[in-house]
């Protein structure tokens, strides 16, 4: 019997059956169901069913009879490490590349560069993304922390649930900010017309806060700085979309048309700050913009300088 288990980071929501068959991508929501309704499926150290809600922190033990084995190959695929030591690494993901794999695409993913260039990973989250304490989305790019071992992980994640991970953006988002900055107090959950989407809804959502601050207008289109107060999916591009101001080149919450080949959102996790889990020592990180971001800048500064 194989053992499986699965901590619930900040961005995870929904009922546990439904969390588990995406976790567990080999196997069905209805054999989950039934490990579940069979008792081997543990939160906390208790049974539930499958109707339970999980929430973040919680600890998921899985005991599997005939686990299908998924092996994720090593590849040589060049990454920016920022920072690297026994304990943790920082990594500058490039827009375009999944963080880690999912049913389908099991190459090609930062976990699998990472298995390539790094001595070791956590294996809290399991096979599928070890290392992973937080994610963000194959076209944003910029700063997230991985933890090298079980140890960090855990205490990056403690970290992670008590909001003291400083995570800092840069977006340009369409239209002219009315104010120079603002709060967004707005709870994100599955968006109850599409769940592949996330929307502000207070059916099965989470608090999510995000600070914005304007740093540069244009012509109808403003750069902010985004500060999350907690890390909901999607919580940038769903908060923007909903005061009416959509990340440019979101392809999901923005119905207007951009005039940029922006290949994805223009969204990018430029500062990390975090207590180092051994040391104690408060780190901090920042990355430059991307290029495809920056040209869309310089043309935009360009049309107002005439």
């Amino acid at each position: 019997m194989k053992i499986v288990n699965i901590y619930v980071g900040e961005e995870d929501s929904g009922r546990i059956d439904a969390f588990l068959a995406k976790e567990l991508d080999e196997l069905s929501r209805t054999y989950i169901q039934k490990l579940i309704k069979d008792k081997f499926v543990e939160v906390n150290g208790k049974t539930v069913k499958s109707r339970y809600l999980i929430k973040e922190g919680d600890y998921i033990t899985v005991k599997l009879s005939k686990p299908k084995e998924i092996e994720i190959i090593p590849e040589n695929i060049p990454i920016d490490i920022v920072y690297e030591d026994e304990d943790i690494a920082v990594i500058n993901k490039p827009k375009g590349m999944v963080v880690h794999p999912a049913p389908g695409n099991y190459s090609k993913t930062l976990v699998n560069a990472l298995l390539f260039h790094m001595d070791s990973l956590s294996s809290v989250n399991g096979i599928i993304r070890p290392g992973i304490v937080h994610r963000i989305d194959k076209d944003t790019s910029g700063l997230l922390v991985i933890a090298k071992n079980d140890f960090a992980h855990l205490v990056l994640a403690e970290q992670l649930k008590e909001h003291n991970i400083s995570r800092v953006y840069t977006a340009l988002v369409h239209g002219n900010l009315n104010v120079d900055k603002g709060t967004i107090n707005a709870p994100i959950g599955r968006n109850p017309k599409d769940r592949k989407k996330m929307a502000v809804t207070n059916i099965n959502s989470k608090e999510a806060i995000t600070n914005y601050e304007l740093m540069e207008s244009f012509n109808n289109y403003s750069l902010i700085k985004a500060k999350l107060e907690t890390g909901r999916t999607h919580q940038i591009r769903v908060h923007m979309a909903h005061i009416n101001h959509p990340v440019v080149g979101d392809p999901v919450y923005s119905n207007i048309k951009t005039k940029f080949n922006t290949n994805g959102q223009l969204l990018h996790a430029k500062k990390l700050g975090l207590i180092h889990p051994r040391s104690k020592e408060y780190m901090e990180f920042e990355c430059d913009l991307p290029t495809c971001f920056n040209n869309v800048i310089n043309i935009l500064r360009k049309r107002i300088g005439g």
